[in-house]
């Protein structure tokens, strides 16, 4: 782990990062569990990849790296001395960050560093951009507080070009306040006490930090909307500061071949038809390439880079009057895993960009077609890699409340919380951007909006207002929790499992979670001892016995209308030993060609009944 364990970083002169006279010990500790990626994260510069490959502008720099780091009471004003560094954007509990310390909700984290802006960018405006940082974040540049977010999981920016410094040397400093599990905002499966089935807290920045310098008018936001029915992309388009004449122009490539291109009022949605139209699915994801522009007065002033799938997400009968999911019209048995995204060295960010694909890699290689992505919203970078690989996404949004109680798995009490206001707020203002910050992405075909009971408030009003954001999605049904007749599943969670839900005429019946065999590896656990699985095995061969004949117990499921399932999980997390994977990524449990051919009997089966 040379690349990591830096015992002391000595600055001699001024860099982006630190100013003349400073000194910065960066220690990283003996990693508790390393992944395979641990010793190739360059603390000086990671996760160098652009962040936000769905709308990519050709120049721009990461703020990655190291930084000042320090931390106050709650209510203290900004520190005169950070003593530590921390390496962004690993969270300050996670042993990769360099600090691996607990964080309460009296705490508050500030980081500093400094930073150039390049002479190329030189009367242009610079956004500032954090991938998503959790939880309250105020930031200022050159000693002026410039705004303040909060939402863990949620992508935002600021316009940081009045505070710029003419001088060139600009300062950022960032502070963050993370209650964890003592206020209102979704969490996920964060507490500051972990136990059973809830983790290590994760505060503070998680994703990348960036700028991109900006034309005074210029391409805000990008909005894809396949109509495979009438083979057309309806392209829409937010601009800043536009004037009335301008216009956007559109170039689609596939397979570096020209395809289509037109030009269309900014303030109109393009509908271009795409002739002999490729569809995308998991056997074939077909991704088109896109060059846009804003254009004023025939001369382009802000250029991107896009790319967009045809596909089309529903729910119908088969032959059979049998409710399915479908894809591109066609019923489609999505059977996949339950992933969280966790990672021992880097908790919610994963070391490199390579452990971020490889997930998604090994959960096709096994031949899943489907990843429910659970409480948690990963980097942009994540999505894309399931858009190229061909993997259906389910997203939770990772909701909580402080007051919220747990009902259990498959409770159909109907019983909801009565959330305060501000809880209120809070889940919609932050699911409201996720939903629109990903909502170009084919991969994604279901929105879960609650899980287990867990913060579920106010079911049929929700279920209501998520489709005004994105109606092009299916919406899941509380999954495994209190039921509503609601959205377009009806989803049941049965440990070990596998069982159907109860019947639903108007939905299609989903095991949302089932499975959960565990098998602890020596030398792959997080902890010595209180590790579980809701069915524990001695060995792999075991657990391939156990894993196979609950695949035998699916197939009368799917004849009698099970539309699609979710074994739990990817891989070990924490005291969990219930992966597909332990929680380095070392050893893959489910290696054996057997689990592949079984997935596809699966399918092949489906086929058979659905048609």
């Amino acid at each position: 782990m040379n690349a990591i364990k830096v015992l002391l970083f000595v600055i001699i002169s001024c860099s982006p990062t630190f100013c003349i006279g400073q000194r910065i010990m960066y220690s990283a500790p003996d990693f508790r569990l390393p992944t395979e990626w641990t010793s190739d994260v360059n603390p000086d510069n990671p996760h160098s990849e652009y962040p936000r490959p769905a709308m990519r502008r050709t120049e721009w720099k990461s703020l990655n790296g190291r930084w000042h780091f320090t931390k106050s009471d709650k209510d203290a004003s900004k520190p005169e001395i950070f003593e530590k560094e921390i390496i962004v954007p690993f969270p300050v509990e996670s042993a990769l960050s360099g600090i691996y310390d607990a964080v309460s909700p009296e705490d508050k984290i500030w980081y500093k560093r400094t930073f150039f802006i390049p002479d190329s960018w030189s009367g242009r405006f610079v956004l500032l951009h954090f991938g998503a940082s959790d939880w309250e974040t105020t930031v200022y540049i050159n000693g002026i507080e410039i705004g303040k977010h909060r939402g863990g999981y949620d992508p935002f920016s600021f316009d940081i070009s009045p505070y710029l410094d003419e001088r060139g040397v600009q300062e950022l400093i960032v502070s963050v306040w993370d209650p964890t599990d003592a206020y209102h905002q979704p969490r996920g499966k964060q507490k500051i006490n972990p136990e059973g089935i809830w983790y290590t807290p994760v505060s503070g920045i998680w994703q990348s930090v960036w700028i991109e310098p900006v034309n005074f008018s210029s391409i805000e936001s990008l909005r894809y909307t396949p109509d495979i029915d009438h083979s057309t992309i309806n392209i829409g388009v937010n601009v800043h500061n536009p004037l009335p004449e301008d216009s956007i122009y559109v170039a689609i490539s596939f397979d570096n071949r020209p395809v289509r291109h037109k030009t269309f009022p900014y303030d109109k949605v393009g509908k271009i038809s795409i002739d002999n139209q490729k569809l995308w699915s998991p056997d074939a994801p077909h991704l088109y390439d896109v060059n846009l522009a804003l254009v004023r007065k025939g001369k382009k002033i802000d250029v991107v880079d896009s790319y967009f799938g045809m596909r089309k997400i529903s729910v119908g009968k088969d032959k059979k009057g049998l409710k399915r999911l479908f894809l591109n019209n066609e019923p489609i048995f999505q059977y996949g895993l339950l992933d969280q995204g966790w990672w021992p060295d880097g908790l919610y960010t994963a070391p490199t960009d390579e452990a971020l694909k490889s997930d998604i890699l090994r959960t096709k290689q096994m031949g899943f077609n489907l990843i429910r992505k659970h409480v948690k919203v990963e980097p942009q970078r994540w999505y894309t890699y399931c858009d190229e690989i061909g993997i259906i996404v389910w997203q939770d949004m990772p909701n909580s409340d402080k007051h919220a109680k747990w009902q259990g798995p498959s409770g159909f009490d109907g019983i909801e919380i009565e959330r305060e206001f501000v809880s209120e707020a809070q889940y919609k203002l932050e699911f409201e951007v996720i939903i629109k910050s990903l909502y170009n992405h084919p991969s994604i075909a279901k929105w879960i909006p609650f899980n287990e009971g867990w913060g579920q408030f106010k079911t049929k009003e929700i279920f209501e207002w998520v489709p005004t954001i994105d109606s092009t999605r299916l919406l899941g049904g509380p999954s495994g929790g209190n039921y509503f007749p609601v959205g377009d599943t009806r989803d049941y969670h049965k440990y070990p499992g596998p069982e159907m839900p109860p019947p639903d005429e108007a939905r299609a019946l989903i095991l949302g979670e089932f499975g959960g065999l565990g098998l602890p590896l020596h030398d792959h656990l997080w902890q010595s001892d209180k590790n579980w699985g809701y069915r524990t095995l001695q060995n792999q061969k075991d657990l391939e016995k156990a894993y196979l004949n609950m695949i035998e117990k699916l197939k009368p499921l799917i004849r009698e209308g099970l539309a699609g399932a979710i074994y739990t999980q990817t891989t070990d997390v924490e005291g969990e030993v219930n992966g597909t994977m332990t929680y380095d990524r070392k050893v893959i449990k489910f290696k054996s060609n057997k689990i592949r051919k079984a997935h596809d009997e699966l399918y092949q089966l489906f086929e058979k009944e659905a048609d």
